[in-house]
């Protein structure tokens, strides 16, 4: 498949492999910006070491 002008390699492969062609083919300004929001909102994440859960920690309580 031939490159997009618009898109960056690395961004176009993933989109590829997405399975997003016909959203390449038909609306590659909206990929692209997809494809810009999404590394904003990377960057924003906090770090994750890998130990962290994505809910408050479990207490053991009786049943009474």
């Amino acid at each position: 498949m031939s490159q997009h002008p618009k898109l960056d390699p690395t961004v176009l492969a993933k989109a590829r492999a997405a399975g997003l062609d016909t959203a390449i083919a038909k609306f590659p300004d909206c990929v692209a910006d997809a494809a810009r929001a999404a590394a904003a909102d990377l960057a924003d994440m906090p770090a994750n070491t890998g130990t962290d859960e994505p809910w408050p920690g479990m207490r053991v309580r009786s049943g009474r």
